[in-house]
């Protein structure tokens, strides 16, 4: 009876907290609002992945110099150009499927705070 309770508990609630996004986290009660706490949402998270890829930066030259090899630096840097184009055309994507609607500016947001989310912890999880 718990292990149905629990189902339960995880199918029907859950979902409203696992899949929510970044303007439903902004709340607001107009699309104004909510878009400018979109936006400075997305500048911090942006600030936050500045400041964590330097301490992967940190950490990879540390790496290479200890190694006596020049390779996490220039990986890290690669991993990073492709991270920043892949953001950029899949956060696209995201706002084409708006169809050119008023939400368009707050998806293509939303998409790039939570790709820079993910990317900030990746980031972390190699520093040393």
């Amino acid at each position: 009876m718990r292990s149905l309770a629990a189902t339960l508990f995880l199918f029907t609630c859950l979902p409203s907290i696992v899949f929510a996004d970044p303007a439903t986290e902004c709340g607001g009660s107009s699309q104004v609002e909510i878009g400018a706490c979109v936006a400075d949402t997305l500048q911090r998270v942006d600030a936050t992945v500045d400041i964590y890829l330097d301490f992967a930066m940190r950490s990879a030259a540390e790496l290479d110099e200890v190694t006596g090899r020049t390779v996490a630096v220039p990986a890290l840097e690669a991993a990073q150009a492709a991270w920043s184009v892949y953001r950029d055309e899949h956060c696209g994507y995201v706002g084409a499927t708006f169809g050119g609607g008023s939400g368009t500016r707050i998806g293509i947001n939303s998409c790039r705070i939570e790709l820079g989310r993910s990317r900030a912890a990746e980031l972390m999880r190699y520093v040393q």
